[in-house]
């Protein structure tokens, strides 16, 4: 097994096996173990670069945060172009596709990530909370260009799309909603806030 991996080069590596693991086994797969065996290093360098799985864990879930924010810029710039219906349809989609809907399993599912991350990160489940914050930010400044009505209240409608998005996706990880099933939720919950 290889030693002397630089901390970041370690961090991305086990990272991106823990992701794997997680998208093709779920969360209750996701070991200490699994991990290192997916990256091909020896279980010590897990435990050299983190307190205890659960540190491992949580520093994990932040670095996939970190993505959401990367795609709430994108969304953000969309503003004024295209239809607003389908910057949110593919925007839903690509955030549920993706690694974001594994982690709500494994944030929800581990009492002890979920406070820790609390501490860190405040109430609310990480991933759906950045993931609010990113619909709702679109959402304001398609209101400002005058796409959104005026009175739209954005604070209600980013958290029933994200919970509306999320129970569309939750579970069906093999046959995923097609895109216009997505895209009649989104026309649905914002018909009455569409300019």
């Amino acid at each position: 097994m290889p030693t002397g991996i630089a901390l970041r080069d370690a961090r991305e590596q086990l990272f991106a096996a823990a992701e794997r693991v997680l998208l093709r086994d779920g969360a209750n797969a996701l070991t200490s173990r699994a991990v290192t065996t997916e990256a091909g290093v020896a279980k010590g360098l897990l435990h050299r670069h983190f307190a205890d799985f659960d540190d491992f864990l949580v520093q994990f879930v932040l670095d996939r945060i970190g993505r959401i924010e990367a795609q709430a810029i994108a969304l953000r710039e969309s503003a004024g172009t295209g239809r607003v219906v389908d910057n949110l349809t593919h925007t839903l989609t690509g955030l549920f596709e993706s690694i974001a809907l594994k982690i709500v399993g494994l944030v929800v599912s581990r009492d002890a990530v979920r406070t820790r991350l609390r501490e860190v990160t405040g109430g609310g489940i990480p991933v759906l909370r950045e993931a609010t914050d990113m619909i709702r930010s679109y959402l304001a400044v398609e209101r400002e260009r005058g796409r959104v009505a005026a009175d739209a209240d954005i604070e209600a409608l980013a958290p029933t799309l994200i919970g509306a998005a999320h129970l569309l996706f939750a579970g069906r990880e093999d046959t995923p909603p097609a895109t216009g099933e997505v895209e009649k939720v989104v026309t649905t919950v914002i018909a009455d806030a569409a300019a």
